[in-house]
């Protein structure tokens, strides 16, 4: 892979250290650059995130937004932007991303503000669950399968097994 990023993660007030020292770990995995906005629970320079990213911290391309609309500013194409929710019926393998596009996701605890889902209704998308009585996922979770969904879609579909 070259030095140019696959996609761009957007947590969107991240709450949790840990949860966001795993994915930069997994950005460094897959070639994706990391976007943190808004208030966190937490600083960058936390014990418990640098833990969790172990040594991967430091090949990790990040940026830091002090909100939505700063982070907003830097969006090339808005058509480009997914919204990872629970509150959607179209799931996650509907669209084709494509490097550059936009992974957003919420804070653990409420998810994406129902304003900006309201605003994009066509790009939200879901990742679905076939267990009885699971609301949701872990956010480094829905993060880790959302980019390796891309990985896939953009790296390996068309090989031949």
């Amino acid at each position: 892979m070259s030095n140019q990023q696959l996609f761009r993660i957007v947590l969107i007030e991240p709450e949790i250290p840990q949860n966001t020292g795993n994915i930069g770990r997994t950005c460094v995995a897959t070639s994706c650059e990391l976007h943190l906005v808004g208030k966190m629970g937490f600083e960058i320079n936390d014990k418990n995130l640098k833990r969790a990213g172990l040594d991967y911290w430091p090949f990790l391309k990040w940026h830091r937004h002090a909100d939505y609309a700063s982070w907003w500013k830097n969006v090339e194409d808005p058509s480009r932007v997914w919204y990872f929710t629970t509150k959607t019926d179209r799931t996650f393998f509907e669209p084709q991303f494509q490097p550059g596009d936009w992974l957003v996701f919420g804070k653990e605890t409420k998810g994406l503000d129902p304003e900006i889902l309201a605003q994009f209704p066509e790009q939200t998308v879901t990742i679905p669950m076939v267990g009885e009585g699971a609301r949701s996922l872990n956010l480094a979770t829905s993060v880790a399968i959302a980019a390796y969904e891309g990985v896939r879609q953009n790296l390996y579909a068309k090989k031949s097994l």
